[in-house]
């Protein structure tokens, strides 16, 4: 499945235990020796009431990803066909996101609340969040992930491929980041390049879209409902009092069985 051209291996892992290693992961997200994907997600069963599944996230890298806003969108457009209904509950490892059924294309979730002190997104010293001292004054955010927004004066001049594996791995981040580079059109609309941690280069990141609006409000650029164009397509990223809220659509590439060949 993808979002905007974020896409995702999805298991569902409800009606068997798999448990995959890190090489095995990292096989299936190859695109050239696997299936290939930017991270791959697994549908567990959940005995909780009221909530539908759980779902873990992993990077094309191998890594674990504790949110991840367009998988978790792909997810609840599964369980949206499968149940009927068009409000449902998700469990991450980032906690519990609510989704909403927008239309047969478009689903909403609730990303939560932006972790903004040092300590919490966790950068390595203490030190304003909001202006970070490396070079072009970036923001940080945690969205679940450590994000790190740069806003510039012209997206075509920047060389994400370069930049980004830089500033993930910048010693300010001792769990790495994601990197967004930020293009403010006007209150409403932003163009964003996405670099993140563990899996490059991406067409689309939904908590990369939140993280660069919740950055923009904090600085006062940008208003509380943006449209946010990214390589792969467009989402829409609302701050409500009850969380960040991402809105896109969702697509079903394939469906198929894979050979897991284990020594």
């Amino acid at each position: 499945m993808h979002g905007c051209g974020n896409d995702f291996v999805v298991i569902d892992n409800r009606s068997q235990q798999l448990e995959l290693q890190e090489d095995e992961i990292k096989l299936i997200c190859d695109r050239h020796y696997g299936i290939g994907c930017d991270q791959l997600v697994v549908i567990n069963s959940n005995n909780k009431k009221n909530v539908s599944a759980h779902i873990l996230f992993w990077n094309s890298d191998g890594s674990v990803s504790a949110t991840c806003g367009n998988a978790t969108r792909c997810i609840a457009s599964i369980l949206f066909k499968e149940t009927g209904t068009e409000i449902l509950y998700l469990e991450t490892q980032n906690g519990v996101i609510e989704c909403h059924k927008k239309n047969n294309q478009l689903v909403s979730v609730n990303i939560g609340k932006p972790k903004v002190s040092w300590n919490e997104i966790p950068l390595s010293r203490d030190v304003s969040t909001l202006n970070l001292p490396i070079d072009g004054k970036p923001t940080a955010t945690n969205f679940g992930n450590p994000h790190c927004t740069f806003f510039v004066d012209d997206l075509n001049k920047i060389d994400v491929q370069t930049q980004g594996p830089i500033v993930e791995n910048n010693i300010l981040f001792p769990q790495k980041t994601n990197v967004q580079f930020v293009e403010i059109l006007d209150s409403t609309h932003i163009k964003i390049k996405v670099w993140e941690r563990g899996s490059g280069m991406t067409l689309a990141s939904g908590s990369s879209s939140c993280a660069a609006v919740d950055a923009g409000i904090r600085r006062g650029l940008l208003d509380n409902r943006v449209e946010v164009a990214l390589k792969g397509g467009v989402v829409e990223v609302e701050k409500k009092v009850t969380g960040m809220w991402l809105t896109g659509p969702t697509e079903h590439v394939f469906s198929g069985s894979y050979n897991l060949i284990r020594n």
